[in-house]
Order: C-alpha cells, then sequence, then structure tokens
C-alpha cells in the first residue's frame, strides 16, 4: 500500500482530468469515483481515485479558490522523441498551454515536464563544451526536440 497520496484539487474537472491521464499511460486506471451526498441529482463527483504508472493520486472538485501554479508540476521520463511528441500533443490540446525547457500546462492548469531521457545524458556529457551547446540550444526550447539538442552538443 501506498503511504503517501498526491491530491489534486480541481474546480469541478477532476473526472474529466483524471480519465484523460489514464488515458495516456498504459499502466493506468480510475479506480474510485465518489459522489457527494444530497446533491440534488446525486450526480456531482467528489473525489476521484486513480494510479498512473504504479502511482496513485487523488483528485477532488473542491471549487475554484486554489487553482494550480508551477510550485507543483509531474516530471515524465521519456524514451524517446515519439513518446515526447504523444503527450505534448495530447496534454497542450484543448486549451493546453506550451512552456519553456519541456515545461507545459495541462487545460486544467496542472503543470507538466516531458522530458525526453537522452536530454539528460546530453547535459551531462563528460565533454562540458558538449554539455553547455546542448544546455544553450534546450534553454531556447518550449517542446524539448532530441535531435537538435543531438545536433546542438555535436557543434553542427
Amino acid at each position: 500500500m501506498q503511504r503517501i497520496t498526491p491530491c489534486l484539487w480541481f474546480d469541478t474537472q477532476a473526472e474529466e482530468a483524471a480519465k484523460l491521464y489514464v488515458s495516456l499511460f498504459d499502466d493506468a486506471e480510475v479506480t474510485e469515483v465518489r459522489y457527494l451526498e444530497g446533491t440534488p441529482s446525486g450526480d456531482h463527483v467528489a473525489l476521484v481515485s486513480f494510479r498512473l504508472e504504479g502511482q496513485s493520486f487523488t483528485a477532488i472538485n473542491g471549487g475554484p479558490q486554489f487553482p494550480f501554479t508551477e510550485a507543483v508540476s509531474f516530471s515524465v521520463s521519456c524514451p524517446d522523441q515519439a513518446e515526447v511528441d504523444r503527450l505534448w500533443n495530447a496534454l497542450t490540446a484543448d486549451g493546453g498551454e506550451e512552456g519553456q525547457c519541456g515545461w507545459l500546462k495541462d487545460r486544467f492548469g496542472l503543470s507538466w515536464q516531458i522530458i525526453p531521457d537522452r536530454m539528460g545524458e546530453l547535459l551531462s556529457d563528460p565533454n562540458p563544451e558538449r554539455a553547455q551547446r546542448a544546455m544553450a540550444a534546450m534553454l531556447k526550447m518550449q517542446k524539448i526536440e532530441v535531435g537538435v539538442l543531438e545536433a546542438a552538443a555535436s557543434g553542427a
């Protein structure tokens, strides 16, 4: 059993967000939906529990008082450019916002870092000049492009 579970505060979109997030990962599922008792229609979602890649999350519909900020983000390691592109496109769709250096906000305002594994390798290259060129290229990007980083590291 997981001892610590991140809880995400949404205005009214907890179930919609959980369904989107679950659709993006192979090892993912919505595990519970709880409804607010005493509502006229009886169908107001209060809490959604879901799991992504073995990590449990709770999402609540708590109202507009506490919007997301970049102070909390989810960092996703991606094995290749195709995975970066897939997640980037899905999370920025329908009102999401691109940020700098692999950061984005999804349509619910939650911040994500979509990071290719290769970026870490290039930025920690034992040759400091290669690493610096890769870093300079990365700082100019929104979505991380592995090919551009590799070309920059090589001096191309």
